[in-house]
Formats: structure tokens, C-alpha cells, sequence
């Protein structure tokens, strides 16, 4: 699954990929660095410690893909 939320600190969006089958689990944040983990679990850990929904545009979409995460994650 990925998700692209546009964020208030860049003109390009802030990217989430969680790839199971392929085991790629990656951030691109606003800054376009980039973060990759080991697990959807660190990914899911890693926004909520990082992120806030005041950071992006579309809020409903960002508590959307928050929510997903946490049902499919169990975080």
C-alpha cells in the first residue's frame, strides 16, 4: 500500500510505503530525505512519533491513512 499526502513544508508530497510481498517498507518526508525500516510496525511507529496532522493539508486524509495503518498493523 501507499499513500501520498501533500505537506505543508514541500510542493511534492510526503510518500508512505508499506510493500509486504516485496518486504520495502519506506518514508519520503518533507524535506524529500527518506526514511526505510525493517517492518511495517517501525513505519507505523515512526509516523506517529514524527508527524503530526497539523503537518499536512488534508488532515481527514492523513487520520485516514492513520487509521488503516492501525487496523492492518495492529499498533
Amino acid at each position: 500500500m501507499e499513500y501520498l499526502l501533500k505537506c505543508r513544508g514541500n510542493a511534492f508530497p510526503c510518500e508512505v510505503t508499506i510493500d509486504e510481498d516485496n518486504g520495502r517498507y519506506m518514508i519520503k518526508k518533507d524535506d524529500s530525505s527518506g526514511e526505510v525500516f525493517n517492518s511495517s510496525t517501525e513505519v507505523v511507529h515512526w509516523i506517529l512519533d514524527n508527524w503530526e496532522i497539523d503537518d499536512f493539508y488534508d488532515q481527514s486524509q492523513f487520520e485516514e491513512m492513520l487509521s488503516e495503518l492501525r487496523d492492518i498493523h495492529l499498533v
